[in-house]
């Protein structure tokens, strides 16, 4: 089962470019972010021709997350536990059921900038880097939670965190951005202290793999990217892995996303 994960950047600038890379790749399950569409406003036909299930929790203009799939997309959420006064779409959870079922968490983790901090080095309480931290911590609970019920499952999306310095092209321009600073790169540590592993650090520790270049600064001719978008895989989807790869080259095409797809090969 190929299962990918792709921060589009807005299903409208990218309604041609998706169905094409889609075509091509033949993912079997694709988390999406960034949407950047109320539901009623997906063009879901699309992908429906496709032979895609199509679920999505979408917002006007801001985030939005999708989840695409050949096979039966079942016991759907939306929304991440843990705080009822949240509006932002940024999380969707449904059962694949292949030869065994798995839980699949498509997530679009908060940026977190401007980093606001109080006099004491804490984040300023409802600022968005607070926002960013509480909203990991809420995820930590899904992951115990998940792993308490003993569900296969994997969390897979724009974690908006580089991990560790070869995740970065130029590791010194981010050290105080949210993505790279200490407590963001803790609050990922916890998810993996839990027992989930990394996918496509399972499979290389070289430098020099991102998978989000800005549109500014000629980032993408120089190279000068970032590694964001994860997969995180409980013990049992671990077992499974078989590959984890990225689609560098999409970034290079008519009217890109920020972001390209990145991929895992599970043995289902």
């Amino acid at each position: 089962m190929k299962i990918a994960t792709f921060n589009i950047n807005g299903i409208k600038a990218r309604v041609n470019a998706l169905p094409e890379w889609l075509d091509e790749a033949q993912p079997d399950v694709v988390v999406l972010q960034e949407i950047k569409s109320v539901d009623e406003g997906f063009p879901r036909e699309i992908f429906e021709e496709r032979g895609y299930n199509v679920e999505t929790h979408g917002q006007k203009s801001f985030n939005g997350v999708a989840i695409l799939s050949k096979l039966p997309l079942e016991d759907v959420t939306l929304g991440l536990p843990g705080d009822p006064e949240d509006e932002q779409a940024r999380w969707i959870e449904a059962t694949v059921v292949g030869k065994t079922a798995i839980r699949i968490c498509g997530l679009y983790l908060p940026n977190g900038n401007p980093v606001e901090l109080t006099a004491d080095g804490t984040p300023v309480s409802g600022g968005k880097y607070d926002y960013k931290l509480l909203w990991m911590a809420r995820m930590q609970k899904r992951a115990e939670d998940l792993l308490s019920q003993e569900m296969p499952f994997l969390m897979a999306g724009d974690y908006n965190i580089i991990p560790q310095a070869e995740d970065a092209k130029r590791p010194e321009a981010w050290h105080e951005d949210a993505l790279h600073r200490p407590e963001s790169r803790a609050a990922y540590q916890c998810l993996l202290n839990l027992g989930l592993t990394e996918a496509f650090r399972a499979r290389t520790q070289a430098s020099g793999h991102y998978s989000f270049w800005d549109y500014q600064a000629g980032a993408w001719n120089r190279d000068d990217g970032i590694r964001i978008d994860h997969f995180l895989l409980s013990p049992q989807v671990a077992d499974l892995l078989r590959d984890c790869q990225i689609d560098k080259e999409i970034r290079g095409r008519e009217k890109p996303s920020d972001h390209v797809p990145v991929w895992v090969d599970l043995d289902i």
